[in-house]
């Protein structure tokens, strides 16, 4: 599926900003960003399933329940998670957009994104807004300026889109997304922001976005960590003008197709800016008894701290793959698989029938040594297979996060 410019103004009627406003001390980039529709939208949202839940989390999780929704106030810096007066600020934020967009308070959205533990400067958020809502553009600017607002360490703005046809009518789909660390799968430290102008139900979307979650956000990971704020929100206001997708079919395979599209692609962006990242590591298992089984061995292999410093040293150390594999807790033939490195430098088979062979370790070095590596395990139970990705281990990692707070 191609992609298309814009991020989440691509789909009409959908403008953007993001400004700089101060959340932090000495500013240095846009910290405030705003997603807002011209019309009345269905949502949707998934959320972190970690026990310890920023505020803004709980209190998205009550509003995506009444099913509309029309803006997205977002701002980076701090987490506004276990910290005084979270619960207060997140509902003054969320009021303080209502009252800049003209909205009631449960059509806007809010989220946060940064250190956990400190006070909101909620007196920045309501002195920025005003400001951000006169920026709302419908250009591909809009969506830019807010993709950098909630950035944290991520050391790119993430953004994509698409056009799919539904119905003989083009629908569009837009997305911007922010993570770097603290990422495992179930979602990590992340924002993801979709917009789509999809005409569909609530259920519907509600199913949508589950869908690409689950093969995408959910298969990634950078350090094993999982934060308290991941949020995926959907906005969907309807303006392409299709028949509304209210059960499955043609029309819904199509629109989940091209939304899972947009959300892989950006899911391994992240993986590929982990922090202090080299490479981005792609593990594909195949022959697994099942998909979940799939799922889980290459999680397994993406999240191997031994795995991922090996493939730093362009080490190809397929043993580390091959216990990661074991210790997943899928039961399998260890005699039944194989493990291949591949990248644009080649492909090379290192473990055959779960041994070892003699291989040219130049040429694995070669293969090692580019900016995507893909581990491929190709096993003999069945026919399930998965993909999932993660990232090396570097020294960055460790001073990246050594003086975060600072």
């Amino acid at each position: 599926m191609s992609f298309i410019e814009g991020g989440v103004c691509a789909p009409k009627g959908f403008q953007a900003s993001g400004v700089m406003c101060g959340i932090r001390p000495n500013p240095v980039k846009n910290d405030l960003a705003v997603v807002a529709s011209d019309e009345p939208c269905t949502c949707a949202g998934v959320f972190t399933k970690n026990v310890v839940k920023a505020a803004p989390v709980l209190l998205d999780m009550e509003t995506v329940k009444l099913g509309k929704a029309r803006a997205i106030i977002a701002n980076s810096g701090i987490a506004n998670a276990c910290a005084e007066d979270c619960e207060v600020n997140a509902r003054k934020m969320q009021q303080l957009g209502a009252g800049a967009l003209g909205l009631s308070s449960d059509e806007v959205l809010v989220c946060s994104t940064g250190i956990i533990g400190q006070r909101l400067n909620i007196e920045a958020v309501e002195e920025g807004l005003p400001g951000a809502v006169e920026k709302l553009s419908h250009s591909p600017e809009g969506s830019a300026s807010a993709a950098e607002a909630i950035m944290t360490t991520d050391t790119v703005r993430k953004e994509q889109a698409t056009e799919v046809l539904i119905g003989g009518v083009p629908v569009r789909i837009g997305a911007i997304v922010k993570g770097s660390g603290m990422i495992h799968p179930n979602m990590g430290t992340m924002l993801c922001f979709a917009t789509t102008d999809c005409a569909i139900s609530r259920e519907m979307l509600d199913s949508a976005l589950r869908k690409a979650c689950n093969i995408s956000f959910n298969r990634i990971s950078v350090d094993g960590d999982m934060s308290t704020n991941d949020t995926f929100l959907i906005l969907a206001n309807g303006m392409a003008g299709n028949p509304v997708i209210k059960e499955e079919g043609e029309d819904y395979d199509r629109f989940v197709a091209a939304l899972q599209s947009v959300s892989c692609d950006l899911a391994r962006r992240m993986a590929a800016d982990g922090e202090g990242a080299k490479h981005l590591m792609t593990c594909t298992v195949t022959g697994a008894a099942s998909e979940e089984d799939a799922e889980i061995l290459a999680k397994s292999v993406i999240s191997s701290s031994l795995t991922k410093a090996a493939i730093f040293g362009n080490d190809a150390n397929w043993g580390r793959v091959l216990a990661a594999m074991g210790y997943s807790g899928v039961q399998f033939d260890p005699d039944g698989v194989d493990i291949s490195f591949r990248s644009v430098g080649g492909e090379i088979l290192v473990c055959q029938k779960g041994h070892g062979l003699e291989f040219d370790e130049e040429l694995a070095s070669a293969i090692l040594t580019q900016d995507e590596v893909e581990i491929l395990c190709e096993m003999t139970e069945g026919d399930g297979e998965a993909t999932c990705w993660g990232c090396d281990l570097t020294y960055d990692y460790v001073k990246i996060n050594g003086d975060y707070r600072s």
